[in-house]
């Protein structure tokens, strides 16, 4: 049985109308955006102005096939040295986690002149599987090095691979999308590495909506991310909600997969 978490969870944003409303899915969006990662395709330094919410958490519960199925955190801070870290912990709970537990903690780090990824690290825990990364992006090298321990067997992993001068991974990249215009009927390309490969992401803005969550009523922009066929395999559809304001919060993530919808929902916010 697949983890209700994969460990790629934040895509599912990120990583991921909760099964709230009427319980369909949001409108078709645009088809996968091209397996080529066009030299026009970058990152853009955030707009004049643009702040950041250091010293926010934000609190999620997550539900599978109207059952309760975990508890997600991200938290947003300003480093020792200047960068931003963005912590994603996800658990399993209820009857979900009794079925299947994880533990997943994923920490990145990004330049906020730049929104250029420096460094991501994954901690997952999920059934049986043990694992550690790290992926860092060597920007002088032109390399993305990732270094993985699978705990169970001692067994590890070292890959280098091709990143253009700026790109984002798949913590970093739901906050840089926040950071766009994101207008309705409109495409933001940009690129994200994910460990072993630099893929085009796509955020298509597909509408507005307003959502009810538990800590509160949202005027939303629903993004619909489109990434290579290989970033994607196996991991379904992906829908997005942010806020319609200046601090563009992520109020709900969705994921629907062969084994059923995922979503994410905002519960509260720490401040």
């Amino acid at each position: 049985m697949p983890g209700p978490f994969s460990r790629n969870w934040i895509l599912c944003s990120t990583l991921l109308a909760a099964l709230a409303g009427n319980g369909q899915d949001p409108p078709a969006s645009h088809p996968p955006v091209s397996a080529v990662v066009p030299p026009a395709v970058r990152i853009q330094p955030p707009p004049e102005g643009h702040r950041f919410s250091e010293g926010v958490t934000y609190h999620y519960k997550a539900e599978w096939r109207l059952l309760e199925a975990g508890t997600a955190t991200l938290r947003v801070e300003r480093g020792q040295h200047g960068e931003i870290r963005i912590t994603g912990i996800a658990d399993s709970t209820g009857f979900v986690g009794r079925l299947y537990r994880v533990h997943d903690v994923f920490e990145s780090t990004f330049d906020p002149k730049t929104f250029c990824s420096q460094q991501i690290r994954k901690r997952t825990e999920e059934g049986s599987r043990r694992r550690d990364a790290t992926n860092r992006f060597d920007y002088q090298r032109s390399k993305g090095v990732l270094d993985e321990l699978n705990q169970k067997n001692g067994q590890r992993k070292h890959l280098e691979n091709d990143i253009p001068a700026c790109a984002a991974d798949v913590l970093t990249s739901l906050f840089y999308a926040a950071s766009l215009p994101l207008e309705p009927g409109h495409s933001y390309l940009f690129p994200v590495n994910d460990g072993g490969q630099t893929a085009t992401l796509e955020a298509y803005v597909d509408g507005r909506e307003v959502l009810k969550t538990d800590a509160g009523t949202f005027k939303t922009l629903r993004i619909a991310p489109r990434s290579t066929p290989e970033l994607l395999k196996g991991r379904g559809r992906l829908w997005l909600w942010y806020s319609d304001d200046a601090e563009r919060i992520p109020v709900q993530m969705r994921g629907r997969m062969g084994w059923g919808t995922l979503t994410f929902s905002l519960t509260k916010i720490d401040r």
